[in-house]
């Protein structure tokens, strides 16, 4: 990855040195310290379109389009490695972009698809019992999930409101996971699948959507971009740290 130095800009060098004009900095670059940047894709399409293909997936499942719940033990490799490492990865990289909402985002939903992968092949070799519709244990975990994703919805209303809509129905549907493997209801289980197909759905929008806007510099189709978003300069200054522009 290619780094470009930037040099920083202060009014001056030190207690009682002259401000830094252009005339001035050339002999004074050895005073100053060197930054280098390395700006990095947004993270959030990769993160984005493994999200979506673990979540339909698995989501079309839980609404009865194909399969029986023991159907996730061939699931289970896919939803580990395109949902789970994938993502968990554009969660790390998004740290690295100063973005926080993807960086929970994608490393809370990364790490539970590679532990639903986990546990799904563990039933697939026999290692352990397959589960059956009502699984309080699951239950718990999307609870846990739920509340995370609603927090993060909220959060995302600043940013784009097709993330606030992939993150709502995201978090509505865990909210019925929750429900369906707490008391093994069919009509819970079917009514969360097709709220995590939808998510699924809205998230490849989405990811596709910041693909195009980064290669054209413009929204190719909606993605409700706030203006102070849209306005953001290329070049940002963090909490005393430069960089490129924060997030996606």
């Amino acid at each position: 990855m290619s780094t470009d130095p930037v040099y920083p800009m202060p009014s001056s060098s030190g207690r009682g040195a002259p401000p830094l004009t252009p005339e001035n900095l050339g002999p004074r670059l050895a005073e100053l310290p060197t930054v280098f940047l390395q700006p990095i894709a947004a993270p959030s399409i990769l993160g984005l379109f493994g999200f979506s293909a673990a979540t339909f997936i698995v989501g079309a499942n839980m609404a009865g389009w194909f399969g029986t719940l023991a159907s996730n033990v061939y699931i289970a490799p896919y939803a580990a490695t395109f949902g789970g490492i994938a993502q968990l990865l554009a969660g790390m990289w998004a740290f690295k972009a100063r973005d926080g909402l993807a960086t929970a985002v994608h490393g809370m939903w990364g790490s539970f698809w590679i532990a639903y992968g986990i546990l799904f092949t563990l039933v697939g070799v026999g290692a352990i019992a397959a589960p059956g519709a009502k699984m309080p244990a699951l239950g718990f975990w999307f609870i846990t999930l739920a509340v995370i994703t609603w927090l993060c919805m909220w959060v995302s209303l600043g940013e784009y409101k097709s993330m606030a809509w992939v993150l709502g129905l995201l978090a509505l549907g865990s909210s019925f996971a929750a429900l369906a493997f707490l008391t093994g209801a069919a009509g819970w289980r079917i009514s969360a699948g097709w709220l995590l197909v939808a998510s699924a759905v809205v998230a490849w929008y989405t990811a596709a959507g910041i693909m195009a806007y980064t290669m054209y510099n413009k929204e190719i189709w909606p993605l409700g971009m706030r203006p102070r978003e849209k306005a953001a300069p290329k070049l940002a200054f963090g909490f005393g740290e430069p960089g490129v522009k924060r997030g996606q």
